[in-house]
């Protein structure tokens, strides 16, 4: 079976950092923002993790593969 390729569009769109996050960038930005205030731009200029279903997808689209948190467990506390 061939190697898939990856979405070049949604590589383009999406960051994937290393630990498997995905990042996007927030819409309503790009015009009328006379109508927008100032801390409402600022607030839509932050990145966002893609969490849920849509990151399954995502994750599977450019082939690559979610982390699962790793989990610790707390250390008994004797009495």
């Amino acid at each position: 079976m061939p190697k898939l390729k990856s979405r070049n569009s949604i590589t383009t769109r999406l960051k994937i950092t290393k630990n498997g996050k995905i990042l996007r960038r927030q819409s309503f930005r790009r015009h009328l923002k006379a109508a927008k205030s100032s801390k409402r731009l600022g607030n839509l200029s932050r990145t966002i993790e893609l969490t849920g279903f849509y990151a399954k997808k995502v994750h599977k689209a450019t082939g690559t593969i979610a982390k699962q948190p790793k989990r610790t467990r707390k250390a008994k506390v004797q009495k």
